[in-house]
């Protein structure tokens, strides 16, 4: 007979266990709201506070029912066909709503689970001979394991999602060759983790994203995705997200609608700019993060403006990443300056942090 356990540092708990609140109070912060969280699961609390990670705005918190969040795993564990009995690696803050979901999908479809400390490669702390069946991931965690001795194992895992910020196409590309099922999720908070997957990898690659059954879309006079989640039982969620909708089952995502720049008159969607720029940074072997802003500007009201984490690069490589936008950008999208940022500021959840970033540049 199967017994459910999740392991913490080198301590297995047998699902009982956590259930009677028998478990080590010599842990982390991150483990603790782990055991916490499946001890109060167990024992079938009905209400819970969600945490926002304040990546798009001020950080929020939102309540949120036991029925709520069963529905929206057991949405997310058929549509991905997680098993009984099978492993899941809990390696993002259980203190958000991506990790806690983790904890919900397993406890309700009989998982194993290995809760560790978020970090760039969760698998350097997992003993070699374990396999993990379920994982879910930020793009940095992907592409430090990536460049590890990690590699095959990720490749081997059953189950991948991606979420929490843009993939680069460098990462896209190497996703490509992976064994196991690689997902980019859409959805936050107030969805209680994805509603729509993307699959980056096998023979139904897409460059959209399909909705979860039962999950219904729209657009609003802005062009913003609206959300209507039944399984939610919530009213419609309106979201900054510009969008194209293909289809009743099939969208993209084109930027936020706060994100906008309006330079003089003209307004720009600076995430349609980042994608054209990555690819010219990659080529030309500049790995900086950057971003895409609107500074405050005397004639335009904003400028675009091209910002990047370090240390300054040659100015005949800023002439040349300038002169390859001009050939492919309207002139109004194309970067009025370059400014640098020694650091990124981030939020609590690794996601860059561009409204801080920006203050950080403007008192200077």
């Amino acid at each position: 007979m199967h017994s459910q356990t999740l392991r913490v540092k080198e301590i297995s708990y047998p699902i009982t266990d956590i259930e009677k609140g028998n478990f080590s109070d010599s842990l982390s912060p991150n483990e603790n709201n782990a055991l916490k969280f499946c001890h109060e699961w167990l024992n079938g609390k009905e209400d819970f506070i969600l945490q926002t990670s304040g990546s798009t705005g001020t950080p929020k918190k939102i309540s949120v029912t036991r029925n709520q969040l069963k529905a929206s795993a057991a949405l997310s564990t058929s549509y991905l066909g997680l098993k009984k009995e099978s492993t899941a690696l809990v390696c993002l803050d259980t203190k958000y709503v991506a990790g806690i979901m983790m904890l919900v999908r397993s406890l309700e479809v009989g998982m194993n689970m290995y809760v560790v400390e978020p970090s760039a490669n969760p698998f350097d702390t997992l003993p070699e001979d374990v396999c993990i069946d379920f994982i879910a991931l930020v793009p940095y965690q992907v592409q430090a394991i990536l460049t590890s001795k990690h590699k095959q194992k990720l490749s081997r895992t059953k189950v991948v999602l991606i979420g929490g910020a843009d993939l680069s196409n460098s990462l896209r590309e190497n996703l490509k060759s992976m064994q196991g099922s690689f997902y980019a999720t859409y959805g936050m908070t107030e969805t209680l983790s994805h509603i729509a997957l993307q699959k980056l990898n096998g023979s139904d690659t897409t460059n959209h994203f399909n909705l979860l059954p039962g999950i219904y879309i729209q657009a609003d006079n802005r062009g913003c995705l609206v959300i209507h989640a039944p399984h939610l039982n919530a009213e419609p969620i309106v979201t900054n997200d510009l969008v194209e909708i293909i289809d009743a089952n099939r969208f993209l995502i084109l930027g936020r609608i706060d994100s906008i720049i309006n330079s003089g008159g003209v307004k720009i969607i600076p995430e349609k700019i980042e994608r054209i720029l990555e690819t010219i940074l990659s080529d030309l072997r500049i790995n900086n993060r950057f971003f895409i802003a609107g500074l405050l500007d005397a004639s335009l009201g904003e400028a675009v403006t091209l910002i990047i984490e370090g240390e300054p690069i040659a100015s005949e490589l800023e002439i040349e990443i300038i002169q390859h936008l001009k050939s492919r950008l309207d002139r109004f999208e194309v970067p009025k300056t370059i400014r640098y940022v020694a650091q990124f500021l981030q939020t609590e959840t690794g996601k860059v942090n561009k409204l801080k970033t920006l203050d950080l540049i403007q008192r200077f």
